[in-house]
């Protein structure tokens, strides 16, 4: 392929550049948020255990939000544009809430019951991660918007298997969230409601179009 044709064929990879606002902000509130900020908690976060081994879904995260929005780079690029503007709406929602509503929590245990390697795991993922910049969860929104991409993809709507797998997996990484006592259940709870909020609008609404043209060139290619 030429280069100028690849270029003319992936040029919705400019969305790209929205990795320059976000990452920079998201950096900038992680080193600044750090005190004198709003305690996020709930009861029932008190009743909720530690179950260290949920750092597994809580990883795959990364792997399940990255292979899916290449897929639908690649291969699908209606779901590709939709997929962007869902997510890419709530990450800035909830870097301006950070932003304007400094808040954190202080839900995690200052010692594990167990030594394996899964609290290794989580004390890593501690060391890593502040517990500031809380809500709403981006973790359990883009695990939604995720599951989303894939039930509602035209190419992909045949494959039940895949979209009952994509549910299990969203719904544990949901579930680790609170399980590592990473989040508040508030956390999960404004998600969901931003999330259905956003899904009204991107995928009921018809809010992102793309050319039928365009969009025949992608399916089943890649390269």
């Amino acid at each position: 392929m030429k280069f100028m044709d690849f270029i003319k064929k992936y040029k919705h990879a400019v969305t790209w550049l929205y990795a320059f606002i976000y990452l920079p902000w998201f950096m900038y509130l992680e080193k600044h948020v750090v005190k004198n900020y709003h305690v996020i908690h709930m009861s029932i976060d008190d009743k909720i255990p530690f179950i260290e081994v949920f750092v597994i879904p809580y990883m795959l995260w990364f792997g399940y939000v990255a292979v899916t929005f290449l897929y639908f780079f690649f291969c699908d690029i209606k779901s590709y544009y939709k997929m962007c503007v869902f997510m890419f709406i709530g990450m800035t929602i909830f870097l301006l809430i950070s932003t304007v509503y400094p808040n954190g929590h202080q839900l995690r245990p200052e010692v594990f019951a167990r030594d394996n390697i899964f609290t290794q795991m989580v004390q890593a993922l501690y060391r890593t991660d502040t517990p500031t910049n809380l809500f709403p969860s981006i973790h359990v929104y883009n695990s939604i918007g995720t599951h989303l991409a894939i039930i509602k993809s035209e190419r992909l709507k045949n494959k039940k298997g895949l979209h009952t797998a994509s549910f299990i997996l969203m719904s544990f990484i949901i579930m680790s969230t609170v399980f590592l006592k990473q989040h508040s259940m508030f956390d999960v709870i404004t998600a969901f409601i931003m999330a259905g909020g956003f899904y009204s609008l991107v995928y009921r609404n018809g809010f992102v179009f793309s050319d039928e043209k365009e969009q025949e060139e992608y399916q089943g290619t890649v390269f």
